[in-house]
């Protein structure tokens, strides 16, 4: 048996990355709608239901994450909504308190008035979704780290919850990718991205990503996948493998400016917290090094109050206010009014996403510079 080969080897030789016709060394863009049919059954025949170019990133998203299905969708969004509609109505949910609004938007104001209820909680506390659990709870949903305060839930332990009560384990892996954490090998069902950020990594495409390893899960994806029509171009697809093949030295990079500004972020008195994984000793810090090889590149702040927020955004040079991430370029954002707007004020205040906390997405500049850009803005807006 071929022993298994390194990340870094695997994300420019996967599955399918090289056309067995020509012997090109990517996979070419099969730029059509619809396949001309003979008297037997054959693998394509529509590309809202499948297409050569998206069926490769498929398997290459299956084989980076260690899982034996991948499914594309039009939008990460797709992704987080395609995996929701694997319950039905009448169950429960189980979701990490405090998730990308577009998450709980979708939870608060689309499924639920189709019958599926929700509870948001504290998931890095088990004894708390332990607590939560309902007899018709059908599925833990989980962010790790949790957007945009870094919170740390233990896969693992989870996994071993839900398995008991029957129900599904699913795990957003954006921030991390699968570079730096894998959730099914620590037993989650179902794993999603927003390939939009650190997978694609050039805010040049929207796409999400969706990896299973249960055959029943996959059947049930690619269904909904078909019946939604939620599909990516295959340009798109063919986009996002480019970008995935430089993941390992862009996330690299990126970790090791994070790490930088973050030990810099700590020295300022404009600064009155920080949120990184792996900053402090501790619980957190020893699960999120069990489950993940990386802190990543995504960590927050929150603002002293002498600070003026707007003038120190838009005093800044370098770095790009935006609501994306992951990107080679990068990007500031203020949660409470952008990524986190949907939010109750008085939910927003209570999970502490006030108009002070700023969340930073560490692109590939240099650290100096960013630093020096940080630095500016700061001492202007005081």
């Amino acid at each position: 048996m071929k022993e298994k080969r390194g990340f870094s080897t695997r994300l420019i030789h996967h599955p399918g990355g090289t056309c067995s016709r020509t012997g090109a060394v990517n996979p070419p863009i099969y730029q059509v709608s619809t396949f001309a049919q003979g008297l037997e059954e054959q693998e394509f025949d529509y590309s809202r239901t499948g297409n050569p170019t998206r069926s490769v990133l498929e398997r290459y998203i299956a084989d980076l994450e260690c899982a034996s299905s991948g499914l594309a969708f039009s939008s990460g969004m797709s992704a987080v909504s395609a995996s929701i509609m694997l319950l039905k109505s009448g169950d429960h949910l189980i979701a990490t308190e405090g998730l990308y609004g577009g998450s709980y938007r979708a939870l608060t104001q689309v499924f639920h008035d189709y019958g599926i209820s929700h509870s948001f909680v504290n998931t890095r506390e088990i004894a708390e979704i332990s607590a939560a659990f309902r007899p018709n709870t059908r599925a833990v949903f989980l962010e790790t780290p949790s957007n945009p305060l870094m919170g740390i839930s233990d896969i693992s332990a989870i996994a071993s919850l839900v398995d008991e009560s029957d129900a599904l384990l699913i795990v957003d892996n954006t921030f991390m990718s699968p570079l730096l954490q894998r959730p099914i090998e620590s037993g989650a069902h179902v794993v999603l991205h927003s390939a939009t950020k650190f997978l694609g990594g050039h805010s040049d495409l929207l796409l999400g990503l969706v990896a299973t390893s249960n055959a029943k899960i996959a059947a049930r994806l690619k269904h909904l996948q078909n019946a939604m029509g939620a599909v990516p171009s295959p340009f798109d697809c063919w986009l996002l493998m480019r970008g995935m093949k430089t993941l390992g030295v862009r996330l690299a990079e990126a970790q090791r400016t994070a790490h930088t500004i973050c030990d810099w972020l700590l020295t300022r008195e404009e600064i009155e917290e920080v949120f990184y994984p792996g900053l402090e000793e501790g619980l957190q810090t020893e699960m999120h090094e069990r489950q993940s090889s990386g802190s990543g590149a995504i960590l927050s702040f929150r603002l002293d109050p002498s600070v003026k927020v707007e003038k120190f955004l838009y005093a800044l040079n370098i770095w790009t206010v935006a609501v994306s991430l992951g990107a080679v370029e990068s990007i500031i954002t203020q949660p409470a009014r952008m990524t986190h707007a949907t939010y109750p004020e008085d939910e927003k205040r209570r999970l502490g996403i006030d108009e002070r906390l700023i969340r930073l997405s560490v692109g590939i500049e240099a650290a100096s510079d960013l630093i020096d850009d940080l630095a500016c803005s700061l001492e202007g807006a005081r």
